[in-house]
């Protein structure tokens, strides 16, 4: 028979363990609800958005939005870089891309665009330029280090040169607000980047 003097203690180490067993389980359940770059590549992998019906291909895209939206910044750049949304793009109408692409831009990206476009000339060349180095950088390293979903040196480059010629001589928020679904699709890797420097005080120095 055991010590009543012991229940206290043996009810005190049982509520420690249970506490301990919910933040372990709840620790799990948040590891395994995260939404990764390689979770976001095995769905997309895993529907062919083609052959669904219009009430399934409607909840596909959502789906594909949240997951986009729910990623670390360090994982939306990955998949961007890695241009594995292209398949699902081009089988995307005019008017599903024009959604998506509102869907997915980071939030506050517009004011973003007309904060930049209140900088002086100079400054916001050398904001985009010092982005687009940025973005070359990012794909050279997944070359480098031999990311297998880059594509390697064939892997897709961040911006086209006549891309970058174009956002140099006409202006970032007029050219976006213009451009097609397709141009701002391809600059959407941009405009993340120009939103992080300027999140972070560096566009602004």
């Amino acid at each position: 028979m055991s010590n009543p003097r012991l229940r206290p203690i043996y009810y005190a180490l049982g509520a420690v363990l249970l506490v301990w067993l919910l933040v372990w389980g709840g620790y799990r359940i948040a590891e395994n609800s995260k939404v990764t770059a390689d979770k976001l590549r095995r769905y997309m992998a895993s529907v062919e958005l083609g052959k669904l019906a219009a009430n399934e291909r409607a909840r596909a895209l959502r789906k594909l939005e949240d997951m986009i939206n729910a990623l670390s910044p360090d994982d939306r750049r990955q998949w961007r870089m890695e241009g594995s949304g292209r398949d699902w793009f081009a089988d995307m109408t005019e008017e599903e891309r024009g959604q998506f692409l509102e869907a997915i831009m980071p939030t506050g990206f517009k004011q973003m665009l007309d904060a930049f476009s209140e900088l002086p000339e100079e400054k916001r060349k050398k904001v985009v330029d010092d982005a687009i180095r940025n973005l070359h950088k990012q794909a050279t390293n997944n070359a480098v280090n031999g990311n297998p979903a880059s594509g390697g040196t064939n892997g897709p480059q961040p911006l086209s040169p006549e891309l970058e010629q174009k956002v140099r001589a006409i202006g970032l928020k007029t050219f976006y607000s213009q451009g097609s679904a397709e141009t701002k699709a391809e600059l959407a890797p941009l405009i993340e980047e120009l939103q992080r420097q300027v999140q972070s005080g560096r566009a602004l120095r």
